[in-house]
């Protein structure tokens, strides 16, 4: 039964699947629809988050189409790796995009780590070698920078001219796994891919940098949760050092069954890919290594300085840890799934429930003068990399605030942000997660 349950994200992996929005994902003025096909079977989708993510990845005929032209920039793969050992799960080379910076950004970086879910077994990560999440084979050439990562002082009005960069996801450990599987040509080597990544920029200027900023969004949020005081540390302290995580609050909370789903499944990934040697020592000291992938049992030791960006009813969350198919045996969380309106007065008082104890989780972190928060009370799932909710005239606000200017004044010490939204539904801004099928 048990690794049933480790299983479940491969069985599962997420029921999105083929996912079309409706209208270009830039011009949303309500909540975010997508018509999704339920038939759709577990070898077309490696998870929600990857899904989702791959939509925020624009075409360039979509980009045409809809009028809205967002900077694609190239891929470059690290070519050095391979003799380091970091490579991706089927030995390949990892890669990034950068985007170089300009006029007053020139010598300030912003390092964005993608996302895409996890593998927790010899069966997930065997799946997600054929993909791009395991896999440089895979990659796109061209990526979108959008939210965070776009070059339009209109978009983003912080970051716009710094170097941006997205290292690609290829190890599915969030970047901490150091092992490997011989008799199924398995490379778990997250954290030397992380290590060759940021060797690789530091030799392109980032060790010159006088502002730097560590950030990511679910999978990748997680990453810059673990890795962010190994960030700091490459720095001199006359380097502006902060780290930035959206999405990445993966609660260790029970499920609808009573279960602990993601527990169980991150206990896989971490014992497979040995990655409890590389998760935070401040952690290790005092709890096992499962305990220390979960972000709540890190935030509080961070030396750097670091701002949580976060929707209180994380939608992947709901979907795949809290009411998945295997603690949901009826479905009767199957209409809630698809739109919070859904939702029955029991259910919305479990999902405030699990809202409440996310934000227990954060009261000691938000005690430093030097972390920022911005918990909205949505159904969504990574923020700042879409346009529509970083930064955009229809943006969710806390304070009348959208998140890129809350960011923006955290990292530049304008003001304290530490906004925790009211429960839902009272939040009228917010881009909630809407899925037709």
């Amino acid at each position: 039964m048990k690794h049933n349950i480790l299983n479940w994200f491969f069985i599962f992996c997420i029921f999105i699947g083929n996912q079309h929005v409706n209208s270009h994902e830039f011009g949303f003025k309500d909540d975010v629809v997508f018509h999704t096909n339920m038939s759709t079977t577990m070898l077309d989708m490696l998870s929600f988050v990857e899904n989702y993510n791959t939509n925020n990845n624009v075409s360039y005929q979509d980009s045409l189409a809809s009028g809205y032209r967002p900077l694609y920039v190239g891929l470059t793969l690290i070519s050095g790796a391979a003799s380091k050992g970091a490579v991706c799960l089927d030995g390949t080379v990892p890669g990034y995009h950068l985007s170089r910076g300009w006029g007053s950004g020139a010598n300030s970086w912003l390092v964005h780590l993608e996302g895409g879910g996890w593998c927790n077994s010899i069966r997930t990560c065997v799946y997600r070698k054929t993909t791009k999440r395991g896999s440089s084979n895979y990659f796109e050439k061209q990526l979108a920078f959008t939210g965070i990562l776009s070059n339009r002082p209109q978009e983003n009005p912080d970051f716009f001219n710094w170097n941006r960069v997205k290292i690609r996801y290829c190890d599915g450990a969030s970047f901490t796994g150091d092992s490997e599987d011989k008799a199924h040509n398995l490379q778990f080597r997250g954290q030397k891919i992380w290590l060759a990544a940021i060797d690789e920029l530091m030799g392109k200027g980032m060790r010159y940098a006088k502002q730097a900023l560590l950030s990511g969004c679910s999978a990748g949020g997680l990453a810059s949760i673990l890795h962010c005081d190994e960030f700091g540390r490459l720095f001199s302290r006359n380097t502006k050092v902060k780290c930035f995580a959206d999405a990445g609050m993966f609660m260790d909370a029970r499920d609808v069954s009573g279960g602990h789903t993601l527990r169980d499944m991150y206990h896989g990934v971490v014992t497979l890919q040995g990655a409890g040697k590389n998760l935070p020592r401040s952690c290790r000291n005092h709890l096992d290594p499962t305990s220390c992938f979960f972000p709540q049992n890190v935030i509080t030791s961070l030396r750097t300085p670091m701002f949580l960006l976060n929707a209180a009813y994380d939608s992947w969350q709901i979907i795949a840890s809290l009411a998945p198919p295997s603690a949901d045996r009826r479905g009767t969380w199957k209409a809630c799934h698809k739109n919070p309106a859904n939702c029955s007065p029991s259910q919305m008082n479990f999902l405030q429930a699990f809202r409440n104890q996310m934000l227990n989780s954060i009261k000691r972190f938000s005690m430093s003068k030097q972390n920022g928060l911005f918990i909205n009370s949505c159904f969504a799932h990574c923020q700042s990399e879409r346009q529509d909710t970083w930064f955009a005239d229809n943006s969710p606000l806390l304070g009348n605030k959208p998140i890129a200017l809350a960011v923006g004044d955290w990292f530049y010490d304008r003001s304290a942000v530490k906004k925790i939204d009211c429960p839902y539904p009272c939040d009228k801004t917010c881009h909630n997660l809407v899925f037709r099928g």
